[in-house]
């Protein structure tokens, strides 16, 4: 893992969210972490529009698991929000892993997981509100040379 830490505003969360999601490959996490407001929403939403969608996405608070797929977007990924998960045995109903077969997962609250969370995803940490925000990223090897924020 190597760390990445940028500051920005909700301005640039879109060029964030885009760059990360057009980097995003089949059997990729990506755990999005933060108070309520942060943005974690916004930047899912960006990552998705990258990958094709139209129009903006539903968060998936109460659906908990929104799946996409081709035409929708040119990946398979499913937006994930834990917030209402209680406990981490809640989890294996959700079938998480078949996503990954050819897709991507983007979770939201990520600390719903327990234990390690999700070993080898990427992890990003948004951290502030409004111009002050702060995205930090531990960003695992498997993601190499696709990282595109430098």
């Amino acid at each position: 893992m190597t760390g990445f830490s940028v500051r920005y505003d909700l301005a640039d969360a879109e060029g964030i969210g885009a760059a990360i999601g057009a980097a995003l490959a089949a059997g990729d996490v990506v755990l999005l972490s933060g108070d309520l407001g942060a943005g974690k929403t916004t930047l899912a939403r960006a990552m998705l529009k990258a990958r094709g969608l139209a129009g903006e996405a539903p968060s998936p608070t109460f659906a908990i698991v929104q799946p996409y797929a081709p035409p929708e977007t040119d990946l398979p990924i499913a937006h994930v929000d834990l917030y209402r998960i209680e406990d981490a045995d809640e989890l294996i109903e959700l079938g998480l892993d078949d996503y990954l077969y050819d897709g991507a997962l983007l979770i939201e609250w990520p600390e719903r997981l327990g234990g390690e969370g999700w070993p080898g995803a990427l992890l990003l940490r948004i951290s502030g509100a409004g111009d002050a925000r702060v995205l930090t990223a531990a960003v695992p090897t498997s993601w190499g040379s696709r990282w595109p924020l430098r």
